[in-house]
């Protein structure tokens, strides 16, 4: 995959996760908003059903304190009739028709005492009506009209709904400047509120009051505070002229968190699917990076491994040639001679063989290795000895301190002892001058630490973060001065952990690198 195409990828992928979490927040916010408007509107409809209940209890109080004075039992102070008389004349059925309807409306004094006003009394009105159609057919005897009736249908109520009208102008006229407590109690606008905002389907706890104007009245709960942004009123006791100074408000402190409970289930599930998404989307493009590095990394390795390979069959291919001269093959000294070259790269290359299936083998968990009781201290030496005629032929050194008091570990003599000359061998080919190599040992706690500390060219912070990954190396363009193939350290490291160890390493560019080895001792 070109690099374009995989910068191009990855921004579409990106654009794409952020557009379905801008699409998840505009849904969540779109839903909260109707949550919101549901809310409102559920409360102002409870709000005018409340202000409804309370001026009907109202009604119906005073009107049970007149019902005596309504009474039949009491005659009424003053009648007055009103009549009005409908007739029509239908000649095709020579009939004629009356419609008669007789108003009465009587008016009762009633004592002002239990309505608290200043006049000794007042006057209510008792409406009632009578509806009467009469039917005549005309007829005429000896030259005399006559009206004989036919049919009679009588209507009478007592105009309740006009009464009612009637009785409540009054009772609005003249309950107008009672105080406000007088009128409505604390537990009985509570009662109204909680039945008719569970009607709703809204379980919640609530603050309310009335207010006059802007002051507040005693009919309030404790807790209480007009804030506009957040409560909600109606006005209530409206005079004849639908107009009102007071207004019951109620605010809902837990409101906030009452709307994102109704839209919980939703936002949970949003996080979650979201998640998953950023997860999927985090590895996929960790695993492109990853295996375009490893693209990358196998390609340099192949280099690598061709860089190796050419010069041993180099070798070979111009000692086989040499051998088939015919003045080279009868010389027995110079034959061998060119056998124990070919010996030799053919060794170098099965090695570098071996080392790749070594490290395939470690990867699969297939490599037995078997420990037992060693010495940490005989395995450095013993290390040490593979690679001291390499430091003196450059005429560098190999010092050791070996300074642990207790050395035993569980190791496997063969393997343990690589990864030292491995750490040895990385020294000398990464220092340009003589190499210079001190080796420490020493106890911390219920452990030995190893470390190799060399004053070659060391490495960047980078290159020692990757340093044990298979098949790194640091890139130096086409300068191939130091031959390899980034497998020895990644052996290095699955040797140590496969022996309950730890490696790391400390280093600076141009001042060296210190490898460091943490092993458990056993007793």
């Amino acid at each position: 995959m070109s690099k374009k195409l995989f910068v191009l990828l990855v921004i579409l992928m990106s654009l794409s996760l952020i557009g379905i979490i801008f699409v998840q927040l505009f849904f969540i916010n779109n839903s909260l908003e109707y949550e919101k408007k549901n809310f409102t509107f559920s409360v102002k409809r409870s709000l005018s059903l409340v202000s409804q209940a309370i001026e009907e209890y109202e009604y119906r109080d005073y009107f049970m304190k007149l019902q005596p004075y309504l009474s039949k039992d009491n005659k009424a102070d003053s009648s007055i009739i009103k009549q009005l008389f409908v007739a029509t004349e239908d000649e095709g059925e020579d009939k004629t028709i009356i419609h008669r309807n007789t108003v009465l409306e009587e008016r009762f004094k009633v004592p002002s005492l239990f309505f608290e006003i200043d006049a000794d009394s007042f006057n209510i009105s008792k409406l009632s009506s009578e509806r009467v159609t009469e039917t005549y057919n005309n007829t005429s005897i000896d030259g005399i009209r006559r009206l004989d009736p036919e049919t009679r249908l009588r209507e009478y109520s007592s105009l309740s709904a006009l009464d009612k009208q009637v009785y409540e102008d009054t009772f609005k006229t003249l309950l107008k400047d009672k105080p406000v407590y007088k009128r409505v109690s604390v537990a009985q606008v509570e009662t109204l509120l909680k039945r008719e905002l569970k009607s709703e389907g809204i379980d919640l706890n609530f603050e309310f009051a009335i207010y006059d104007d802007d002051l507040a009245t005693k009919v309030k709960t404790e807790n209480f505070e007009l804030l506009d942004e957040s409560a909600y009123g109606v006005k209530v006791f409206l005079d004849n002229n639908k107009e009102s100074s007071y207004n019951l408000w109620i605010d809902f402190p837990e409101r906030k968190k009452y709307l994102f409970s109704s839209i919980l289930w939703m936002i949970v599930l949003s996080i979650i699917f979201t998640g998953i998404i950023i997860i999927a989307y985090t590895s996929a493009i960790y695993q492109l990076i990853r295996q375009r590095q490893i693209s990358q990394i196998k390609t340099d390795f192949i280099n690598n491994m061709t860089h190796e390979f050419k010069t041993p069959i180099a070798t070979i291919n111009l000692a086989l040639d040499s051998i088939k001269n015919p003045k080279i093959i009868s010389d027995q000294e110079k034959v061998l001679r060119y056998l124990g070259m070919i010996k030799e790269e053919n060794k170098r290359m099965h090695a570098q063989v071996e080392n790749v299936l070594r490290i395939s083998k470690l990867d699969k968990n297939e490599l037995d290795i078997s420990k037992e009781r060693l010495d940490v201290h005989e395995l450095v030496e013993d290390a040490v000895t593979h690679v001291e005629l390499i430091v003196e032929d450059r005429q560098g050194y190999v010092k050791t301190h070996l300074n642990a008091e207790h050395t035993s570990v569980l190791a496997n003599d063969t393997h343990f002892t690589n990864v030292i000359v491995n750490i040895l061998d990385n020294a000398i080919k990464y220092s340009d001058d003589a190499p210079k190599i001190d080796v420490y040992t020493e106890n911390v706690g219920n452990s030995i630490l190893i470390k190799v500390a060399d004053q070659g060219n060391g490495m960047s912070k980078a290159v020692a973060k990757r340093v044990f990954e298979k098949f790194y190396r640091e890139h130096t363009g086409n300068v191939h001065n130091v031959k390899g193939h980034g497998l020895g350290l990644a052996y290095v490291k699955k040797i140590v952990e496969d022996h309950q160890g730890y490696i790391s390493v400390e280093s600076e560019k141009g001042k060296g690198s210190t490898f460091i080895i943490k092993m458990p001792l056993i007793s």
